[in-house]
């Protein structure tokens, strides 16, 4: 397990973006962005492999990028055109690569989160 700190979170206007930023205390082969919100279930945004593609919920694909650069333990998370069905708590998850991306039981570390609100 890793240490993960989220940072980046806040509130915009439909049609803004923010950025998500995720550090590692250590290395990690899975890095994920996770959200929840108020009264639902937390659900997979996207997920990265190290030497693989990322991966996207479809209502997020188009709008948000989630990249890691490389050599190093930190994960973004680009929100483009947001919606208000986008706010929520968002959390940062990492672990090993051995479950689909978007399935909260493969990560074994997780950070505190980062609320993001978006308004109509």
């Amino acid at each position: 397990q890793v240490h993960l700190v989220e940072s980046g979170g806040g509130s915009v206007q439909a049609g803004g973006s923010l950025r998500l930023s995720c550090a590692a205390s250590g290395y990690v082969f899975k890095m994920a962005w996770f959200r929840q919100a108020p009264g639902k279930e937390r659900e997979g945004v996207a997920g990265i492999i190290v030497g693989s593609i990322a991966h996207y919920r479809s209502s997020v694909a188009g709008r948000f990028t989630i990249s890691r650069e490389r050599g190093q333990n930190t994960a973004y998370l680009q929100m483009d055109n947001l919606t208000p069905e986008d706010t929520g708590m968002y959390y940062c998850a990492a672990g090993p690569a051995n479950i689909a991306w978007y399935k909260a039981e493969g990560y074994d570390s997780w950070g505190q989160g980062t609320e993001v609100t978006v308004s109509s």
